[in-house]
């Protein structure tokens, strides 16, 4: 059988160590005679999961005391409306940097909550770069800055914390975080998907400054208030409870790695593999600039469009899946996230000079 490599951008790849475990744990989870999915959330045996795994996820983060740490539901969407709900504070003006079509979503739900200052964009390069920060034209009185640190469609990643000051930073990693050490006392929150570099969809992390919390704006609804969910360790309703436990599986499997550093690296040599081959070549191309290009997300295209179909169903054939680019893009994106193992970039990077050979 065909070696199956999984370039999908989310639900994504997930660490066949991890997925090995569930299996053997999942009639019986440590003796208890149970599977997680039939615990009660509030009983030892789950509460034990929980607190594990978000003490796992501190220790790989190095999360201050300062900050509290939310498992919730909804997704990176839920989350656009959360923050201007929470994070106003009685201030009516919000900053967003527009780099991808991630950011230009949280954008356009933050309008409804209040006025949103568009700080920069480079929707007029395509979402190809990023913007200079002596560009940035930022409000004197807002309530944060959010920005998006990875764009899975277009590919676009900031490779350093923008400097604001005083002003609360907002990010969504959903896309890059647990990649690489970032320093989580810089923002004033952190909030990530799960279905890349976390776990299955279904569960969204919240890393929050706890001097934000507490300042919903009136009306708020309890379940977009981060205060219930803090107070009462995210278990206001039931949550995803095999998707916190499979998260935590993950952490503990980033931990046997070496942790965030060592991933780090790992992630830098299978991006390098893949745009070394894309770069040796005109029969490829990346159309992102080279100071930004994402270690998570590979978008390339062929210099004869009429070949992507070929190109498709020729990789899908060598075990290459999910290859295909975004429908706002088109082309091929290859989604190379933690789990993604280095055979399987080198094995995309010699298929792909492979096909140039014989179709070139």
């Amino acid at each position: 059988m065909t070696e199956i490599y999984n370039f999908a951008p989310g639900p994504a790849v997930m660490p066949r160590e991890v997925l090995e475990q569930a299996q053997a744990e999942m009639l019986d989870w440590r003796g208890s005679g149970t599977s997680v999915m039939e615990m009660s959330h509030r009983e030892a045996n789950f509460m034990s999961i929980a607190h594990q795994a978000e003490a796992d996820l501190r220790e790989l983060l190095t999360i201050p005391n300062n900050y509290k740490v939310l498992f919730l539901q909804g997704g990176a969407h839920m989350q656009f409306a959360m923050i201007p709900l929470n994070l106003l504070r009685g201030k009516d003006s919000m900053d967003y940097l527009d780099t991808g079509d991630w950011s230009a979503k949280a954008l356009e739900e933050a309008k409804r909550f209040g006025k949103v200052n568009v700080v920069a964009s480079t929707k007029d390069t395509a979402y190809t770069t990023i913007p200079e920060q002596s560009t940035w034209k930022c409000s004197p009185n807002a309530a944060f800055l959010h920005y998006t640190s990875n764009e899975t469609i277009r590919g676009v990643q900031f490779k350093s914390i923008p400097e604001l000051g005083d002003v609360p930073l907002v990010a969504d990693m959903s896309s890059d975080i647990l990649s690489k050490p970032i320093d989580v006392s810089r923002f004033g929150l952190i909030y990530a998907g799960a279905q890349k570099n976390i776990g299955p969809a279904g569960i969204t992390v919240v890393i929050v400054r706890e001097d934000l919390i507490g300042k919903a704006v009136a009306n708020t609804p309890s379940m977009l208030d981060y205060k219930v969910y803090a107070e009462s360790e995210s278990m206001y309703n039931t949550p995803p409870t095999y998707a916190w436990y499979l998260a935590g599986l993950v952490f503990k499997w980033l931990k046997r790695k070496g942790g965030l550093a060592a991933m780090a690296e790992f992630n830098e040599l299978k991006a390098k593999v893949l745009y070394d081959a894309i770069d040796a070549s005109s029969f490829y191309h990346c159309p992102v600039d080279k100071r930004y290009r994402s270690t998570m997300n590979v978008p390339f295209t062929l210099a004869n469009s009429e070949l992507d179909k070929v190109f498709l169903a020729e990789s899908a054939k060598a075990g290459l899946m999910s290859l295909k680019g975004h429908r706002v893009v088109g082309g091929m994106r290859a989604s190379i996230y933690n789990a993604m193992s280095i055979e399987g970039v080198s094995a995309l990077a010699q298929f792909m000079r492979e096909f140039e050979r014989q179709h070139g």
